[in-house]
């Protein structure tokens, strides 16, 4: 036998264990680990082609917007994360602000609208998500349509809106009431929502609340709507979305971000992992995948079957000033949380 034979056992034994340990690989070779809080399937979308594009492996390691977010700032910069995604960004905006992230790539930032990133280029949107008003048609017509979202707080609504107050879709849409509307008129909002509302643990619990007349109406995100009407629709059928338009802070749009951890060791790799996403390939993956969220690359086509973001009229939100942390404070003083 020749020498050379046990070597390259050796070898390929060594390769088949550092694949195996997949975590380890990744963080301690050319692969990268991503916190991610967006939504498992899609990411796993991305990094199939990613890979399958560069060769560089993917870790994920899968939590919430908050979870992560906060994971990130306490182990600051000895987190073995490269790469930081969020379903929303006030998650983007409490790492940023802790100045965890590198700056982004120059040609990944021109990928993505002004309008779906920060100015100052530390993250980037990869996706984005619109404010709905989800209703039962048989307990509220078109015509009692409320004309902004601050109109929930009347008393004709007590007993007849939900929302899921806990988690962070619509701790952001608070941050994006703050940010428009300022503290006193968004407590004063929250506060009458506490008598107004009935509080669901999830926006598909909201879904299914309104579709089976437990509750007339809720706010949500658009797609938790669309993914049930691809599937058996058996969560959504007895439902109508209600976009508030008008620039109203009810139609706010919530930007996913994507960003760069400044203490990662594979810079180069995480950030062709960023290019990917927001390049043609990756948004493609948000067009003719079933996450039915919203593309935000330049030129970039969203699923078919939603509104066009355009036709939205979202009001413009500076997506790194959405203060989560005062969001929450003022949701806790109101007693929503």
């Amino acid at each position: 036998m020749s020498p050379q034979i046990p070597s390259l056992l050796k070898k390929a034994l060594l390769v088949t264990a550092l694949l195996s340990a997949g975590q380890a690989y990744a963080a301690d070779s050319v692969g990268i680990v991503v916190y991610n809080a967006q939504h498992e399937s899609l990411t796993k979308s991305w990094v199939e082609g990613f890979t399958e594009e560069t060769g560089i492996p993917v870790t994920l390691r899968n939590g919430d917007d908050t979870e992560m977010g906060n994971q990130l700032v306490q182990e600051g910069a000895e987190s073995p994360a490269d790469v930081f995604l969020t379903e929303n960004s006030p998650a983007m905006v409490l790492v940023d602000n802790a100045g965890l992230f590198a700056p982004v790539d120059a040609a990944t930032l021109e990928q993505v609208d002004n309008a779906y990133r920060p100015a100052h280029g530390k993250w980037v949107g990869i996706a984005a998500r619109a404010t709905v008003f989800v209703y039962n048609p048989s307990k509220l017509a078109e015509a009692d349509l409320p004309k902004s979202i601050m109109d929930l707080a009347e008393p004709n609504w007590k007993g007849r809106w939900a929302a899921s107050p806990g988690g962070a879709d619509f701790q952001a849409i608070v941050a994006a009431i703050l940010e428009q509307k300022g503290e006193a008129a968004t407590l004063q909002w929250l506060k009458a929502m506490k008598n107004n509302f009935t509080a669901y643990r999830g926006n598909s619990s909201v879904l299914k609340a309104v579709n089976a007349g437990q509750i007339d109406s809720g706010v949500i995100y658009h797609y938790y709507a669309f993914i049930d009407q691809a599937k058996t629709g058996e969560n959504s059928k007895n439902t109508a979305l209600h976009y508030f338009k008008n620039k109203d802070p009810g139609a706010f749009v919530s930007i996913s971000g994507g960003g760069v951890l400044d203490s990662s060791k594979h810079k180069e790799q995480a950030q062709a992992f960023l290019k990917y996403i927001t390049g043609k390939d990756g948004q493609a993956v948000l067009k003719n995948g079933k996450s039915f969220e919203y593309a935000v690359g330049k030129n970039a086509e969203s699923n078919p079957k939603l509104m066009p973001l355009q036709q939205l009229d979202a009001p413009k939100v500076d997506a790194s000033k959405l203060d989560s942390k005062k969001a929450v404070e003022l949701m806790t003083q109101a007693g929503l949380l």
